[in-house]
């Protein structure tokens, strides 16, 4: 008998979660599409630029073991609120610096407050979605991280043409503030909200009547005990080595394609669109692979072993960049990168909910995204060596070739890594 699912008010939570992804990701996008003005603007190096990056990981490292820890205690909802109150104005704050220190401290401001999108965002997920259904939930939501970068070489130049770049920064900050009216309207956890049937909340519930949800979260678990589970160390692992990836994809990208095949990024491109949209199929392919394996029968640890496998072997062939010039052999490689390394975004957060409890989600994704902004910040500081040293010697696409090589492999040594830690992913006792 096919197994009923009343209701879909839970896919509109999933929905306002895709949105904020979606401004989250767009907001910090805007400067790599801006570096080549900023760069005449304030005078800036690669080594300059790889600074104020790492300003922002930094900022977001602490942050996410900030949000992580706060959410847990005072619920999605208001973690939410504070979260992109704080990102949208660093954000708009970003047009009124004339310095490159001030760009530094905007971009930290910015980091600190995005921070609170992702335990806020799976917390909710595990709130609202039985596991079946999560990891689909989740990379539906974290597909909005790719339609934010789908969006960014499209809306930016047309800004920066029409306005100039303070515009750019104040006028996709602002829109934040239209979807905080929206969330605050719309949610709420899902025993207290109006428009929740009884049957969608007892599908909501079909796997998890053992922690039941109450208007005052639980005191989250102390940290002392997380770090000693080898389940948060999976997780950790699972960020560490791909996270700094990702954000080489999205600030550096732009600059790769406008310094090796000549783009005009003051213009919209359809290169850097169809990367970008790689990322889009990947998320919700990912989240599809193993929740689609997991109603066939599956094992769930199973299920997402396989499903991060799938997504690490498909970032391997961007090794292969180096041995062809043909642009449009180089966009579907990375096209093909940047999908697997959402589908592995996917399902890396949905483990956390596997393996943990309620009360200790929020507090996990923040270690292990602390650990991924970590690596986010050591990362940069290589690549700005990288390519100023081959920038000094007229040839920057080698610097970007061999940073190609530690992207390929550095999922395939974070997957061996977690089955090494948590070959069955059992789920953590306390």
């Amino acid at each position: 008998m096919q197994e009923k699912k009343p209701g879909n008010y839970r896919w509109v939570v999933c929905s306002l979660l895709f949105f904020a992804t979606t401004i989250n990701y767009l907001d910090r996008q805007v400067v790599g599409y801006l570096k080549p003005t900023l760069e005449q603007e304030f005078g800036w190096t690669e080594t300059d630029y790889s600074h104020i990056v790492m300003a922002f990981t930094a900022a977001y490292a602490g942050g996410l073991l900030l949000f992580g820890r706060l959410i847990d205690r005072i619920g999605s909802k208001i973690g939410y609120t504070v979260s992109i109150t704080l990102w949208s104005i660093a954000a708009m704050a970003h047009a009124l610096v004339r310095t490159t220190f001030g760009f530094g401290f905007v971009r930290a401001l910015l980091g600190l407050g995005e921070s609170g999108n992702f335990p806020a965002a799976v917390k909710t997920v595990t709130e609202w979605f039985p596991k079946k259904e999560r990891a689909l939930a989740t990379g539906f939501f974290d597909s909005g991280s790719n339609i934010g970068a789908l969006l960014a070489p499209v809306i930016i130049p047309l800004l920066l043409s029409a306005y100039g770049w303070q515009a750019a920064f104040i006028i996709t900050g602002a829109i934040g503030f239209l979807w905080l009216i929206a969330w605050r309207f719309f949610y709420e956890i899902p025993e207290k909200h109006r428009k929740l049937k009884a049957e969608e909340l007892a599908y909501i519930r079909s796997d998890n009547e053992a922690e039941p949800e109450t208007d005052t979260p639980e005191a989250p678990v102390k940290w002392f005990r997380l770090f000693g589970m080898k389940q948060t160390w999976a997780f950790i692992i699972g960020k560490f080595f791909t996270d700094p990836i990702w954000y080489f994809f999205a600030f550096w990208l732009p600059s790769y394609f406008s310094s090796t095949f000549h783009l005009d990024l003051k213009k919209p491109n359809l290169p850097l669109i169809l990367v970008y949209f790689g990322a889009t199929i990947g998320a919700v392919g990912g989240g599809y692979l193993s929740s689609k394996l997991i109603k066939k029968g599956w094992p769930v640890y199973k299920a997402r072993k396989i499903a991060l496998f799938v997504s690490a072997l498909a970032v391997l062939p961007i090794i292969a960049t180096r041995y062809t010039d043909d642009m449009w052999t180089v966009v579907a490689l990375i096209a093909l990168a940047i999908a697997g390394n959402a589908a592995w975004s996917a399902n890396i957060f949905t483990i956390v909910s596997d393996m943990m409890p309620k009360k200790a989600v929020s507090s996990v994704i923040g270690i292990g995204g602390m650990a991924g902004a970590v690596g986010g910040v050591l990362f940069p500081m290589m690549i700005g060596g990288i390519l100023d040293y081959y920038k000094s010697i007229n040839n920057i696409t080698a610097g970007y070739n061999i940073i190609f090589i530690f992207c390929g492999l550095s999922f395939l040594l974070a997957w061996l890594l977690i089955h090494w830690v948590t070959p069955k992913m059992k789920p953590a006792k306390f």
